[in-house]
């Protein structure tokens, strides 16, 4: 949600979750940056994608079992990246959907960065290459 907030992009939950979406405990864990996150919660897979259909953006899968490093691959300004629980990653049928899958290099026998870490590092890269970091002349 801080990270939503502190860059100015959508953030998306789609269910079932790595957590439980309890708005009093999510309001609560995210401190005044809640009021500042555009926070769209799906209550499923299937009715993001129906949300998501009538959008010309691709959808970018980040993975520890990426083909593309993240740092190597285009990203375009209508882009949705998809994020998977730390512990299990995300379900087939999402893994299928994805239109692209990037991974962050890391040192040998490291098995992977939190969710965090690994999504503030992508969406930073997404964002300088679309100009749409905040301060930019394209900020949305």
């Amino acid at each position: 949600m801080r990270l939503g907030a502190c860059l100015n992009v959508a953030v998306e939950v789609i269910e079932p979750c790595g957590f439980p979406f309890d708005m009093r405990q999510i309001r609560r864990v995210a401190l005044d940056y809640i009021e500042h996150v555009d926070l769209r919660r799906h209550i499923s897979w299937e009715a993001f994608l129906s949300t998501h259909r009538g959008q010309s953006g691709r959808l970018i899968l980040l993975s520890t079992e990426g083909t593309a490093r993240y740092d190597k691959s285009a990203f375009y300004p209508d882009d949705t990246l998809l994020l998977g629980r730390e512990s299990a990653g995300v379900p087939p049928e999402v893994r299928a959907a994805a239109d692209d899958c990037v991974t962050v290099p890391m040192a040998a026998n490291m098995r992977s960065l939190n969710v965090a870490s690994a999504c503030a590092m992508v969406l930073g890269e997404a964002l300088r290459q679309t100009d749409l970091l905040p301060g930019d002349r394209h900020e949305r």
